[in-house]
């Protein structure tokens, strides 16, 4: 590894290349990934059609149920471990004889790519149409960023990158009483990067930034810096993924104890023992807190470990789906879109499509038992479709293939 203060040659690889095989290290990877999405399509279907979807905030403890709590709760883990395994996957596209220069344009053109499908496809699929004069900045946005972002630090040795992003993840809630307005001609800047909030570009025109970027451009960042943990022999990063998991794990429930730093909202004792639990677990993610940050990456790390033993027969499915993350992500959005204004039409037939795309009913939706069942459905309708573009992109050649 690169010592501190003696930056690689621009021809010179990324990174010595690991001991073992890519597909041989790369499976827990891809089950991790696959199963976060199959949470998140959880998410998704319960923010298309649960009857609480338009109306409630399913983190709200004075409003949510425990069901629906955990139900949301549970997919807090999709963002995290999707943008640090996409840092990870950097490194390891990398160490492929790849050198630092080609890695940094691969990671420049990829995040403007997936920019632009934030902006355009992915949009017009939550929006189930074409809507030009509202933008919402989800995860692609974040994600798409953060790669840019991380196309320049991969010139930086990488115990540097990981120490940025390290304090950007630490560090930044200390920003959290900066306001937008107080910043003058920067504010818009400073939504993008810290304060989740609207941005008006042009008459009736609005960009809705939900993910600013500095905590996601940190979690990429050690993302990178742990792909370098699979050059190391395997029961040598075993153990430091399980250290470093457990570290993180721990410190979510010291801070967290403590109540004086890492998130805007402190729990409080509730009126019975579950949720006070639920309370305390109820950590901001827009931006991602310090707290939420540990709370997800350290359990994930110490998954990732433990699926370095081996993965049943019965997980490669999830292996299938954490093979194309990005396709899976467009298409599952396209399904749910689909199923959403089927399931309206049946229940009020009297409306069309097209009425229904101008926003759904006011009394639409469904209980918790039908979204999982949908969910359900759509995560084995995706299968066919994902491992029939799996065995394509590992049959082909073809360098565009990459990006989707």
């Amino acid at each position: 590894m690169t010592e501190i203060g003696s930056p690689p040659a621009e021809n010179a690889p990324a990174v010595a290349p690991p001991g073992a095989s890519p597909a041989d290290r790369l499976v827990s990877i891809d089950l991790v990934r696959g199963l976060v999405m199959v949470l998140m399509a959880l998410d998704h279907v319960r923010d298309h059609i649960h009857r609480g979807a338009l109306t409630s905030d399913p983190t709200d403890l004075s409003q949510a149920g425990a069901a629906l709590f955990l139900t949301r709760w549970v997919t807090h883990f999709c963002a995290p471990v999707f943008v640090f395994l996409a840092g990870a996957g950097a490194f390891l596209w990398g160490a492929r004889g790849r050198t630092r220069g080609e890695l940094s344009r691969y990671l420049l053109t990829r995040g403007l790519w997936l920019v632009l499908l934030e902006l355009t496809v992915v949009n017009w699929e939550w929006q189930m149409g074409i809507r030009l004069g509202f933008t919402v900045a989800q995860v692609i946005w974040a994600l798409g960023w953060s790669m840019v972002a991380l196309a320049v630090l991969v010139h930086l040795p990488t115990t540097v990158i990981v120490l940025i992003g390290g304090v950007m993840i630490v560090g930044h809630n200390l920003l959290d009483g900066i306001r937008p307005e107080s910043l003058g001609a920067l504010a818009t800047l400073w939504k993008v990067l810290h304060v989740q909030g609207p941005i008006e570009y042009g008459p009736g025109r609005t960009l809705l930034v939900m993910y600013p970027l500095v905590p996601w451009i940190g979690v990429m960042a050690t993302g990178y810096a742990l792909g370098a943990l699979y050059t190391r022999p395997l029961e040598e990063r075993r153990g430091a993924m399980f250290a470093l998991g457990g570290l993180l794990t721990g410190a979510f429930v010291a801070v967290r104890t403590l109540n004086v730093y890492g998130d805007p909202d402190p729990w409080s004792a509730q009126p019975d023992a579950l949720i006070t639990a639920l309370s305390f677990l109820n950590c901001q993610k827009y931006p991602p807190s310090l707290l939420f940050l540990l709370m997800t990456l350290g359990p994930s790390l110490l998954l990732l470990a433990f699926l370095e033993r081996g993965v049943s027969r019965l997980a490669r499915p999830l292996v299938v789906f954490g093979r194309v993350p990005l396709f899976y992500y467009i298409v599952h959005l396209l399904l749910i879109d689909v199923l959403t204004v089927g399931l309206a039409v049946a229940r009020y037939r009297s409306r069309t499509p097209e009425l229904f795309a101008q926003g759904p009913p006011a009394d639409y939706g469904y209980g918790l038992p039908v979204v999982y069942l949908v969910w359900i459905g759509v995560v084995a309708a995706l299968y066919p479709v994902c491992r029939w573009y799996a065995a394509v992109k590992a049959r082909s050649r073809s360098r565009w293939l990459s990006y989707l």
